[in-house]
């Protein structure tokens, strides 16, 4: 490959793949290969392949992942907010309640199909969990390949 190769998306001709980039079309919930078809048919739940591209999308393990990183982005906003409210305004323990439970329930809601993308979108730009270009460098199947049936 020469150096003067064209940028392309997913990285430069070379194979290197845009992290940020990828990770972005992710948040976006869009492909992270072309960035323009969508990669889930409903909530949370990931199509088998990119409508526009064809990228396979079902190699995907984004498991307890996003869930976590949700949880952790969402306490991490609402919580000091909630807080803050309480010093300031001392609200009924009812009022309390129903605020900070609907606030952290809306942002849990709309934060993870967003970090389910983005995390999809890492491991497409670092070729995890069946998104490498050819079979043979997939070493995680390599391995599970090579496992003994019990």
């Amino acid at each position: 490959m020469s150096n003067n190769s064209p940028l392309i998306y997913g990285g430069h001709d070379d194979g290197r793949r845009s992290v940020r980039s990828a990770m972005w079309r992710g948040m976006k919930k869009r492909c992270p290969q072309c960035g323009k078809g969508h990669i889930f048919k409903s909530y949370t739940k990931v199509k088998d392949q990119c409508d526009e591209c064809g990228l396979v999308l079902s190699g995907h393990e984004a498991d307890d992942g996003p869930p976590y990183f949700t949880m952790l982005i969402a306490g991490h906003l609402i919580i000091p907010l909630m807080l803050e409210w309480k010093r300031h305004f001392h609200p009924p323990i009812g009022l309390q309640l129903l605020v900070s439970l609907t606030l952290l329930g809306l942002a849990i809601w709309w934060l993870l199909p967003v970090t389910k993308g983005a995390l999809i979108g890492v491991q497409w730009a670092n070729r995890m969990h069946g998104f490498s270009d050819h079979h043979d460098d997939d070493v995680e199947a390599s391995l599970r390949a090579e496992e003994p049936l019990r």
